[in-house]
């Protein structure tokens, strides 16, 4: 899959992370907003370059005990690591590791 597969893919992802947050009561519009002006990859750089950690998207997902929901969880997926840089992917761990999310067993993948 080239990078703009992948990058398109990971924005699919943003607004499914949306869609079901939003089922859930959650209704992260400014979110929906961001990833819609700036594209996913973006969107995500930019709440990762936050230097202000309590964000109230990752708390309301945290109160829902639905982490897995968020813009962290998703950038360390394997899948989508190579968008992001080392720093932004130690951000995301940080920040998930600080809220005691579980993370899933990540099995190596083939080349």
């Amino acid at each position: 899959m080239n990078k703009e597969e992948l990058e398109s893919n990971f924005e699919a992802k943003m607004f499914r992370l949306y869609e079901d947050a939003k089922r859930l009561g959650y209704k992260a519009n400014d979110f929906l907003g961001m990833v819609r002006k700036l594209g996913g990859v973006a969107a995500a750089k930019k709440l990762l370059a936050k230097e202000k950690f309590i964000q109230e998207g990752i708390i309301k997902l945290y109160e829902l005990k639905r982490l897995d929901l968020s813009v962290e969880a998703s950038v360390l997926k394997p899948e989508y690591k190579d968008l992001f840089t080392e720093a932004e992917l130690a951000t995301a761990q940080k920040r998930l590791k600080e809220l005691n999310y579980n993370f899933p067993l990540q099995l190596p993948t083939k080349n």
